[in-house]
This record gives structure tokens, sequence and C-alpha cells, in this order.
């Protein structure tokens, strides 16, 4: 009889992997590599929501691969946190790839110097990478996960092998390689202490090591997840790493990456050191995350690097909620990871047609786009005015909780990084608001070195208007591209539609981190472990207590 929970928690990581291969072997057609990709990434999002569904309704599901008795072999496990993050990861993969699909089809990027059969099975890694990180059940197969999505990351951030991307590339594989060595021997020095890596069994073990040993264990992995966060001040890589990537690149990469860094963050202070509190410092980090994030962002004069500051500074929201130590706050931080997923990787899809459409991202070059362009225009102010926390949007919903979880806590520090929180949203929309009038408003023989394309398009627009006759655009972005891009908006205007009931599943994911049926008393107890093998701990050898 074939175990469903079992299936459905294994599939998204096998998936993936055996798509690869499949592609690996289709180099030589383009057409076979994408059909195989799309429907795989398909597979996985129906695959997701289904886990999601089930482990909404019975409660974390846990798979004991291979038939080993957990805590000895190897777990996967889904609760509603990783089932709830896996969901978007997939659609947001999903998106990503056919938005690359398209871009592959037009002149935006030249094929000569990229190796697009090379893209399909990498992709696939990351995103069997990324599930596999939700699930794993134990911090080995967790630094496993990590490694898969970062292998496949040095592949895609170089692809077209240009010097900016190379170099861009050497210093995110030094970061990522530091943070693996830190995560790794963060990983030999707990299975030292407590003879195990499963975070269900570690989150009885940990507790009961000297207070000091703790606070090393726990700082030392919260180096590492704040490395692949981008954390400050654990963030000068990221602005100079992401922007150089292809655009697809770029949007799966700040929609995804840092926030897999986010969820192990939420793991290790929920279930591996819930005794253990280094709350102060964490909010102190989380309060400096957002401003320095921001400042650094007024401060740039190209759209890609703004977002990438942009997205530095709102990670210290999501700290920020974590941090608090609170359900509420946990719960604000589950919805607005949810929320800034979609829409950072809508606002980059949206940036990368404006790259194919003006061939700039510039402010000093850029100008008159909300005319020449105005559908893109759209799709890039709607995720825009989502990230700067304007009602009606996710964004604003989010903050607005993150804000009342903070109220209802009587500590001054939480109070500053509310006022803290207040002003970077402030500061957020005066970025946006200045590459919108830039870049979309102002003329584009206004600009500082004006693109000669625009400039004439602005000249033929407005003699068309003059003459009373119709002005169309000869430079058509692909359909695809924005069907793509138009979709992720959508999804984003989604989480403002559904507010109520991704809050509630927040919640309830939150309740399964610290609540009364914690995620370690539920994988303890074996409910729902009934995948390969029984997903029941065996007993502890007497030596090993």
């Amino acid at each position: 009889m074939i175990d469903v929970s079992g299936l459905l928690l294994a599939l998204p990581i096998i998936l993936p992997l055996l798509a690869a291969g499949a592609t690996l072997i289709t180099l030589r057609s383009s057409r076979v590599q994408a059909g195989i990709t799309i429907a795989t990434l398909s597979a996985t999002t129906v695959v997701s929501v289904l886990l999601l569904l089930l482990v909404d309704q019975q409660g974390p599901q846990v798979l004991a691969v291979g038939g080993w008795a957990l805590p000895f072999g190897i777990g996967l496990v889904a609760d509603r946190l990783a089932a709830l993050l896996l969901v978007v990861s997939s659609i947001v993969t999903l998106s990503v790839y056919l938005y690359a699909v398209g871009q592959d089809s037009s002149d935006a990027e030249v094929s000569d110097d990229t190796p697009v059969s090379i893209f399909n099975p990498a992709y696939l890694i990351l995103c069997a990478g990324v599930s596999n990180a939700f699930l794993a059940g134990d911090l080995f197969n967790l630094y496993v996960g990590f490694e898969m999505l970062l292998s496949a990351s040095y592949v895609l951030l170089t692809l077209g092998a240009t010097t900016e991307r190379i170099r861009a590339g050497v210093t995110y594989i030094v970061i990522s390689l530091v943070s693996s060595l830190i995560f790794l021997a963060s990983i030999a020095l707990i299975y030292a202490a407590t003879g195990t890596v499963n975070m269900a069994h570690l989150s009885e073990r940990l507790s009961e090591l000297p207070a000091d040993i703790q606070l090393i264990l726990h700082v030392a992995l919260l180096i590492g997840f704040g490395i692949k966060a981008a954390v400050f001040p654990l963030s000068f890589w990221l602005p100079d790493s992401y922007p150089t990537a292809p655009a697809p690149v770029t949007a799966v990469f700040a929609g995804l990456l840092t926030k897999v860094g986010i969820y192990a963050i939420i793991r290790t202070e929920t279930v591996l050191f819930a005794t253990s509190d280094l709350r102060v410092p964490l909010l102190v980090v989380s309060g400096l995350t957002l401003l320095v994030g921001i400042l650094g962002a007024i401060a740039q004069s190209d759209i890609k690097r703004i977002l990438s500051f942009t997205l530095v500074s709102h990670i210290g929201y999501m700290l920020f909620g974590v941090a608090m130590g609170t359900h509420l706050g946990l719960a604000a931080a589950i919805y607005y990871t949810m929320h800034h997923i979609v829409a950072q990787t809508a606002m980059f899809l949206a940036i990368g047609l404006l790259e194919l459409r003006a061939g700039s991202t510039s402010l000093r070059r850029l100008g008159g786009l909300a005319t020449l362009a105005p559908f893109i225009s759209g799709l890039y102010l709607i995720p825009a005015l989502n990230l700067a926390g304007i009602p009606p949007f996710s964004g604003f919903i989010g903050k607005v909780a993150l804000f009342t979880a903070g109220f209802h806590t009587s500590d001054w520090l939480v109070g500053t990084l509310v006022g803290i929180g207040t002003l970077t949203s402030l500061l957020t929309l005066y970025a946006i608001g200045k590459s919108w009038n830039l870049a979309f408003w102002r003329d584009a023989a206004d600009a500082d070195e004006p693109t000669p394309a625009l400039v004439e398009e602005a000249k033929e627009r407005r003699l068309a208007l003059a003459q009373k006759g119709h002005w169309t655009s000869r430079n058509r972005s692909p359909i695809l591209m924005v069907a793509a891009t138009t979709a992720m908006v959508v999804v984003s205007c989604l989480l403002t539609v559904l507010a109520q009931p991704l809050w509630q599943i927040s919640t309830r994911a939150a309740d399964g981190l610290i609540g009364p049926t914690s995620y370690s008393s539920t994988v303890l107890d074996g409910e729902g472990a009934d995948g390969v093998g029984d997903g029941r701990y065996a007993p502890v050898p007497e030596e090993d207590e």
C-alpha cells in the first residue's frame, strides 16, 4: 500500500532531481528541456499544495527515509511552516522559469554567451535544494539542502561568464563557502556535545548542556545562517552579487535564497534553542539591518542596486518578528516572509522587463517609461507600493502585524524597533518614489545621460499625438515574460485578498513552533510519522543519554 504522506514529502525533492538528470540527457533540445522543467515544477507546485492541506488538517508529517528509525536515520518533516514556504517557493520557481523561457526566446540575453542548456539542470537542482532545506528534519540534511542550492546558484550566477558576473560570482562563492564551513563546524560541535543532529531530538538535549556551551553553539549557528540571510553586518556581499546575474536568476535569488536563511533562523530560535535567550542581540541586529539596508538603498542610482539594498533592509523586519520571541511576533514574521518572497520576486521580474525595454536600469539614463511602456510601469508600481507598505497591500498588513506584536510587549527596545521599522517603511517609500519619478515620470530627454532610443521614441510619440494619430511602440516585450511577471504581481495581490486565511495559517504555524503542540513534541511523539519505515523514534541507547 502506498503511503500518501510519505510520497508527498519525498516528491518535492525527488522530482526536480530526476528532472535535472533528464534535462542533462536532452542537452541538445532546448524545447524538450523546457517541457520537462515546466512539467516538473508544475507537478511540484501541486504536490506542495496537497502537502500543505494535509499538514494543516492532520498535523506534521514525518518520513523516515530508507526505513531507518529516527533519530538515527534521515528524517523529512513537514509542519505548517515548512509546507507553507514550500508552496510559495514552488509558485515562485515555476513563474520565474516561465519568465526565463520567454527571455531565452527573445533577444534580451545573447544566447551565444549564455549556455542555456546548463540553466535547466542547475535551476532544477536549486529547486530541489530549497525543498530539501524546508523539509529537513535534521541539521546535516539541512546542510545538504543548503549545499545543493548553493552549488546550483554558483552556476546560475556566472552564466555567460562575463567579467562582471565572474567577479560578483567569486565574492558570492567565497562568502557562501565561509558560511557553509561555519555551519558544518557548528554541526560537528553540536553532534560532539549531544550525540545527535536530529532537530526534534536536539530540542531536548541542547537544553541539558551548560549555558556557556549552549551560547557558543547558538551563536555559531546564527552566524552561519545570518550570512545566508544577509543580516547586517553579514550582508555586505549581496548588493554586489545579485544585480549582475540574469534577470530570472536575480529574481529567484532575491525571492528565495535569503528566506531559506530566515527559515533556518526561525528553526534555531524556536526548536533548537528555545530556552537560550539571545533576544536582545537579535533585536539590535534587526534594527541595524533595517537602517543600514534602507540608507544604502537611498544612496544608489541604479534600480537593481536600490532593490538589493531594500532586500537587505526588509530582512530586518522578518528578524524583528522572530527576535520578539512571542507567538504574535512569530506569526507576523511568517506572514511577512511569504509576502516578501512574492513581492520581491515580482519586483525583480518587472525590472528585468524594464531593462529589456529601455536597455538600462540606471536612473541617470531612464525617463518617460510611464508613457512609453505603461503596462510594464504598472507591473513595477504595484509590487513597489507593496514593498513600501502602502495600504491595502500585504506589505502594509505584514508591517501592521509586526508593529502590533511589538505594542503587545512592554519592552522599550521592542518599541524602539517599531519606530525604526516605521522610519524604514517611510524611507522605502522615498526610495521607490525617487525611482518612479526619475525612471517613469520625467521626460526621457531630461535624464542626466539620456538613452538615445528612449529620447527618439518619446519624440515619435509626441509627434504622433500632435497629429492626432495612433502611436504604437515598436519595442514589444516577449509575451511569456510579461505573462509570468503579471502572474507574480497577481499572486502578490492575492496575499492581500486572502490575508485572513493566510494570517490564520501563519498563526497556526507559529503555534506549532512555540505553542502547546510544538514541533518537537509532535515529532517526538511520532504523530503522523508513518512514512517509509514507521517514522517513530527508536529508543536511545543508555550510553548516549
